[in-house]
């Protein structure tokens, strides 16, 4: 989620991004605490990822309702890629069940492991928890793609960062900063050895004032590439709208966001890391495809945090960003 203002209309506050840093503008409210989440330079787009997080008071896995026919489980069989530092459930590639149509599509579930990003409650108090309901939507979303034919890379598969943590990357059970900033990398690096034609970062958003509503699509304008990730942030955004029936906050480029960083050395950087462009010593391989981050939703507003806790609710998410990625690749 994310924790940096952002343009939108005058009766809905400002969402906040999760990944990097910049000046804040005079007027807005006060920064939600230290979030990442993806994408950006110390991203979140969507989400608040805080150093010092609270104690998570949320199940494992949040099951409302009657479950869709579908699974959100990846399947059993797909292959780690070869990338140093990775945990063992992390990076896998799986094969298309339908007709192969020869893409690749890497999805990235916000958040994971000692990251849980972003929180919300449903109208009973039941939590929603950003990196549960991230997991799930990319489950969902990898079945539907690869019955559609396409070749499916998760960045993770369970509840665990993607890169490998130790003890020393933890402060009283929080990812420090520089694990949050290594952990963004190693994303980057599971997007580029999957050879994808498409990187999608899924996160959830999150604000101090619950009547902040809608979807919202994140892109960077500063890569070669920048005029196709603009193409599919709209082609995401537009289906996310017409599948969700929610506010459309729009697409938006990273450019245009202020957030805090993860760490210090990313207070300059100005991008989101995981679609940014190069800039040593903070990201020197970037991803190379073209690539969005969505935010479907408020996490804090319960009546839109119902359909990230459901797994039928699930399941739409997931059918929009299909209908999104289908758009694109049609027009590509």
């Amino acid at each position: 989620m994310l924790l940096a203002p952002i343009a939108v209309p005058p009766r809905v506050p400002p969402p906040t991004l999760r990944r990097r840093r910049r000046a804040s503008s005079s007027g807005l409210p006060a920064a939600l605490a230290l979030a990442v989440a993806l994408v950006a330079a110390t991203l979140a787009v969507d989400m608040v990822v805080t150093l010092a997080r609270p104690p998570a008071r949320h199940p494992a896995v949040i099951n409302v309702g009657a479950s869709p026919a579908p699974t959100n489980q990846p399947a059993a069989d797909g292959a780690q890629l070869v990338v140093a530092g990775l945990d063992p459930s992390a990076c896998r590639a799986y094969r298309p069940t339908g007709a192969a149509n020869g893409r690749t599509v890497f999805l990235d579930a916000g958040h994971g492991g000692p990251d849980p990003g972003g929180s919300g409650e449903l109208n009973d108090g039941t939590p929603v928890v950003e990196k549960v309901a991230t997991l799930a939507v990319a489950g969902y979303l990898s079945q539907r793609l690869r019955a559609q034919g396409y070749r499916v890379v998760l960045s993770r598969t369970g509840d665990t960062a993607v890169t490998q943590l130790t003890d020393a990357d933890l402060d009283s059970g929080s990812m420090r900063g520089s694990a949050l900033h290594r952990d963004l990398l190693a994303r980057i690096a599971c997007a580029n050895a999957s050879a994808a034609d498409a990187l999608v970062a899924i996160h959830f958003n999150a604000f101090d004032d619950s009547s902040a509503t809608g979807a919202e699509t994140f892109f960077d304008p500063a890569r070669p590439f920048a005029g196709r990730s603009r193409a599919l942030a709209e082609s995401l955004q537009a289906a996310l709208v017409a599948e969700l029936r929610l506010d459309d906050r729009g697409v938006t480029s990273d450019e245009d966001l202020s957030a805090p960083t993860i760490t210090d050395a990313g207070a300059a950087y100005g991008h989101l890391i995981e679609l940014g462009p190069r800039d040593a010593g903070w990201v020197d391989t970037p991803s190379a495809m073209p690539g969005a981050l969505v935010e479907p939703l408020f996490l804090t507003a319960p009546d839109e945090a119902v359909l990230a806790a459901r797994a039928d609710g699930q399941a739409r998410i997931a059918r929009a960003l299909a209908d999104g990625l289908g758009g694109y690749f049609s027009r590509s």
